[in-house]
């Protein structure tokens, strides 16, 4: 009974504001904040190389030591304190579900949404929570007030999802899909940018653009395109699936006019949670994707209108930015990179090795893709499951096949000698 009167305690009835604050909730335990301490003065550079902290941060998770899993991309494991967090208040919720979770949990949103408007250092009524980037992404596409003949541009490297949904909006409304096939790697911001520019006319109303494109790790240089865009009247839709939490930026100031990400990638948030941000001034022209009571409102929660969903999932979200914030945006940033270039170096000099993600440090951070010569991308992946244990995903889209390979803030050195092993093996 304690224990759940220090739980309600964390929750502010008159605000709905939730405390959950680094170490006020005994979500860790003492040893793991005693160990935190040591590090906490680190600088993002002192940081990337310290295995004792990264060390410390592997010990906050709960992944199996029986797989090693390289597909953090696709979706990634929650610290301790989330999945603590999340089972709690699944718990709390079944004490009195229409009460705990309409005027209880769902009054705690705002405080959410005050905390991950920090984190995106943007304006919390320009920031909707939902489910995940491709919710977030057609809510956009769909809502957007778009006539036969208007004048999308696109890649064919961008996600699937939103290719699919571009594609509907083509075959029901007759707008026109320009297509741009860009030839990955690339390193030269100003021939990416000139190569969305060529593809822009009079008729262009929206140019949709892949922040981190998800098959290669291949960043693009958002801002530049968005601001060639707004020259020319053109809107902006920013794919951030792979970014946030993963780099460190604030949203508005990639040039965007909508945005949307997963949380349940790279900020480690519960399976099934992610956020839309639109520029204040625009969302009065975006009609909610599901009923609202003012669906053409300039109220950024008429997106929010989901009916009956995770309050446990949406809640335990703060959990995982403090998580985060404790081991803070561009440590994690260094972090990362640092491991992709860890594991590269060592098998770079094989011949039948290629690499598919950029070499300059501007184009690239934890998502990287590797062919092997004379196998196909599947057959690389299903060796390196079946005789190494080693989980990663074999990638065959358009003009890119090879192995996706996606470490994390929980992923170690000695995880990487792993790999570096059996490709050594496989490739060598």
């Amino acid at each position: 009974m304690s224990s759940r009167r220090n739980f309600i305690r964390n929750l502010s009835a008159t605000t709905g504001v939730f405390t959950f604050l680094p170490f006020t909730n005994s979500l860790f335990s003492k040893e793991a904040e005693q160990k935190y301490h040591q590090f906490k003065q680190l600088s993002p550079h002192d940081a990337m190389t310290d295995e004792d902290f990264w060390g410390w941060v592997k010990e906050q998770y709960t992944v199996s030591p029986n797989l090693l899993d390289l597909n953090n991309g696709g979706v990634s494991p929650q610290p301790k304190i989330v999945q603590d967090a999340h089972i709690r208040f699944y718990q709390f919720s079944n004490e009195g579900p229409s009460y705990y979770m309409w005027r209880t949990l769902d009054e705690g949103r705002e405080g959410l949404r005050t905390k991950l408007a920090e984190l995106a250092g943007c304006d919390a009524e320009e920031l909707a929570i939902n489910r995940n980037a491709t919710e977030g992404l057609n809510t956009v596409i769909f809502g957007l007030n778009l006539k036969a003949g208007d004048e999308v541009v696109l890649t064919k490297q961008d996600y699937p999802n939103m290719i699919n949904a571009w594609k509907q909006r083509e075959k029901r409304d007759g707008i026109k899909l320009v297509w741009l096939n860009l030839e990955l790697p690339i390193e030269n911001e100003d021939e990416i940018v000139r190569q969305y520019v060529n593809a822009f006319t009079s008729k262009t109303k929206i140019v949709h653009v892949t922040h981190l494109i998800n098959w290669t790790g291949q960043i693009l240089p958002i801002r530049k395109i968005a601001d060639e865009a707004h020259k020319r009247g053109i809107e902006v839709i920013g794919d951030g699936a792979h970014t946030f939490g993963h780099t460190d930026f604030k949203i508005p100031d990639l040039g965007c006019d909508y945005f949307a990400t997963s949380l349940h990638k790279w900020l480690c948030a519960p399976f099934g949670s992610g956020l839309l941000w639109i520029k204040k001034e625009k969302i009065k022209n975006i009609w909610a994707l599901l009923s609202a009571v003012e669906p053409d409102g300039a109220d950024i929660r008429k997106f929010e209108s989901l009916g009956t969903r995770s309050f446990a999932s949406e809640m335990a979200i703060g959990n995982a930015v403090d998580f985060h914030n404790i081991i803070g945006s561009k440590r994690k940033e260094e972090r990362l990179r640092y491991l992709t270039d860890y594991w590269i170096d060592k098998v770079s000099d094989l011949k039948k090795v290629s690499f598919l993600q950029p070499k300059n440090k501007k184009f690239y951070c934890a998502i990287s893709n590797i062919a092997i010569e004379g196998m196909k991308p599947g057959e690389v992946a299903k060796k390196l499951h079946d005789k190494y244990k080693i989980h990663t995903v074999s990638i065959d889209w358009e003009n890119i096949h090879g192995v996706r390979v996606t470490p994390h803030v929980y992923t170690s050195t000695k995880d990487l000698d792993r790999l570096v092993t059996a490709i050594r093996q496989i490739g060598g």
